[in-house]
This record gives structure tokens, C-alpha cells and sequence, in this order.
């Protein structure tokens, strides 16, 4: 399934059924996926400006990914590079 989600979310252009259905199906599930309120997701266009579109792939890493290739780790690689200077 996440492989599906993945290729489904790099389309050229996302609308906003594709985005509903991978956060979730419904847009009250859409919208708690990417903390707004569903009156907020209802204002959304059908055809999904970049910035939106960066918002539903935020949604499912933050689903998908272990945290630690989400949030740097101590010794990740900020501080292999100070290490490095």
C-alpha cells in the first residue's frame, strides 16, 4: 500500500479526490492528517497548488517513515559535517 501512496503522490499535478484518498478517504480525515480543520480542507481547490500538494506528502511521510529519517538525529548528518570542518 505505501508504495501506491508514494507513486500516487508524485502525479505531475495532484487533485483533491487523490489527496483525500491518501490521507485517509473522507476530508475531516484529510484535514486531521494535516492539522487543519475540515472547513479549511473544504476551501481547497480541486487541482492542488505545489504548496498544497507538499503539505499531503508531509502528511504521509510523517505516516510512513520512522522518525529518525524525519527529524535529524544528534549524530546525524549536521553534526557529521561540523565534525568534518
Amino acid at each position: 500500500m505505501v508504495a501506491t501512496e508514494v507513486k500516487e503522490c508524485f502525479n505531475p499535478s495532484m487533485d483533491k479526490d487523490l489527496a483525500t484518498k491518501l490521507l485517509g478517504g473522507s476530508p475531516s480525515a484529510a484535514a486531521e492528517a494535516i492539522g487543519i480543520t475540515p472547513q479549511a480542507y473544504g476551501q481547497w481547490p480541486e487541482t492542488l497548488p505545489r504548496r498544497l500538494e507538499d503539505r499531503v506528502v508531509a502528511a504521509l511521510a510523517r505516516k510512513h517513515l520512522p522518525p529518525g529519517l524525519l527529524v535529524p538525529s544528534e549524530s546525524g548528518p549536521a553534526e557529521t559535517s561540523k565534525q568534518a570542518t
